[in-house]
């Protein structure tokens, strides 16, 4: 399993407008084959903090997707990012 997590800034003021601009990749992850979750979202304590948070069966079902992520203009919004990859060897639930 691959658990890709993190978060990016964007300007405070077009944080509303970039999340919107997720919707259709957030809904094309989870279509993706090995997509086990894909949320993106506002943080609650930052204006311009957005979290990242997807889960993948595989490498290679992340590699198929990355083609999909963000758009130019929404790249260029970009003002941060500190998002990274994890491999993770075993999973233990908390339900």
């Amino acid at each position: 399993m691959v658990v890709v997590a993190g978060h990016i800034m964007v300007d405070p003021a077009r944080r509303e407008e970039y999340l919107a601009g997720c919707v259709t990749v957030v809904e094309q992850a989870r279509r993706a084959r090995g997509c086990l979750d894909f949320a993106i979202g506002a943080d609650l304590v930052e204006p311009g903090r957005i979290n990242v948070f997807e889960r993948w069966a595989t490498r290679e079902d992340v590699e198929a997707f990355r083609g999909s992520g963000p758009e130019d203009g929404q790249s260029a919004a970009i003002l941060e990012a500190s998002v990274a990859e994890f491999d993770i060897a075993a999973v233990r639930s908390l339900t």
